[in-house]
């Protein structure tokens, strides 16, 4: 950073500290904020991401003797006051990868940097964690896809599913390691799990560990089975109650059903892409059930009451009246699929008037009476009109 960016800049006001705060009351106060504002207590917080590099900064700055010597003369001195950094000659910003290792930018240790302040918050002495005991992880979400019937969708169902996923190993339980060894602080990230990369402008972002892997711990001889990743390939098999109501691909989302956690860590979730099977009579839309009712001309014309069957009931009686055109839907109350709120959908029931192929000679007869008594049809008497 240039000096001349400090002017607008106060620091102090940043760690809520007065001016001539001892340097005891400075690192405290930036321990409490560094606790509030960390990304690993708060992930997906952009603010207080934002807030905790502002605090970062702030503490580098006056959590540092020189720094702060220089910075309280340059502010005293005004505008007039400009330059770069006293003997580091580093002003493009500081990389978080050396304060959480408790050294200066220039590579040489430093009293007062920011990875004794993390050593006393996360349990490293001088940018190395002397805890050997891992992070917990949550395990992975896993996908499958289950066919279910028409009616089981309807009505709700338990499957059974077997699962293939990514699971701790069986020999090494996940550590990487041989049996038997014993595992040692990893020398690239010190312990931490992650490290970090510049991404442009002040500020680093961290990373997974690529050697440990998140774990914080290597071994120097790995398992023979998982080649030290720590994975290995889990079958099993779970119930899965899948709701009544379920659309066909609807997800439904098991929590907890996923892969087993490691190191004390939740599990994962399991996420099911239900497939419904058709159903030779009836369709679905939305909540209500769908027939086609197929009717017979003097049925459409004179009128009937008819007997049409549900899922999951006795038939009911359908009253069709007289001159019902083709394609007229009926709805009957309450028999179609289940709703959220338990009730139930209709039954939407469409007429199809059915024309016989073939007539016999009664029939005919019949129905040629009928042409003469109806006389010229008038059916066709706009068709031109509106071409």
């Amino acid at each position: 950073m240039a000096n001349a960016e400090w002017l607008n800049k106060d620091f102090y006001a940043v760690l809520g500290v007065a001016k001539d705060a001892s340097s005891a009351d400075i690192k405290k106060a930036y321990r409490k904020l560094a606790r509030e504002n960390h990304p690993d207590s708060n992930p997906g917080d952009t603010a207080k991401h934002d807030r905790f590099k502002k605090v970062a900064e702030a503490y580098d700055v006056v959590g540092d003797p020189a720094k702060r010597k220089e910075y309280d003369e340059m502010r005293a001195a005004g505008p007039a006051f400009g330059g770069g950094f006293g003997g580091g000659g580093q002003g493009g910003g500081f990389d978080f990868s050396d304060l959480f290792r408790g050294q200066q930018p220039g590579g040489t240790a430093g009293a007062g940097g920011l990875g004794d302040v993390f050593g006393d918050l996360f349990g490293q002495t001088g940018g190395r964690r002397t805890t050997g005991r891992p992070r917990p992880t949550k395990g992975a979400d896993v996908e499958t896809t289950a066919t279910i019937g028409f009616t089981d969708a309807l009505d709700g169902v338990t499957i059974s599913l077997r699962l293939t996923s990514d699971s701790a190993c069986p020999t090494c339980s996940g550590s990487g390691g041989k049996p038997g060894t014993r595992p040692h602080i990893c020398t690239e990230c010190e312990g931490a799990g992650f490290v970090s990369g510049r991404q442009g402008g002040a500020f680093s972002m961290t990373e997974t560990c690529p050697v440990c892997g998140g774990r914080q711990l290597v071994y120097d001889e790995p398992c023979p089975t998982c080649q030290g990743s720590g994975r290995g390939r889990s079958d099993r098999s779970v119930q899965a109650r899948i709701p009544a109501g379920v659309k066909d691909g609807q997800r439904i989302r098991l929590k907890g059903k996923g892969a087993k956690g490691e190191n004390g860590g939740p599990n994962g979730d399991l996420y099911v892409t239900v497939k419904v099977s058709p159903h030779r009579l009836f369709g679905r839309k939305g909540d209500n059930l769908t027939l086609d009712v197929p009717v017979s001309f003097d049925e459409a014309a004179l009128g009937a009451e008819i007997r049409i069957p549900t899922i999951g009931g006795a038939p009911v009686t359908l009253k069709i009246p007289a001159g019902t055109p083709n394609g007229r839907t009926f709805r009957v109350r309450g028999r179609g699929g289940r709703k959220a709120d338990g009730t139930n959908g209709d039954l939407l029931a469409t007429v199809e008037v059915q024309v016989p192929a073939r007539l016999g000679t009664e029939a005919r007869e019949a129905l040629e009476a009928y042409r003469a008594a109806v006389g010229e049809t008038t059916l066709r008497a706009n068709l031109f009109e509106k071409a």
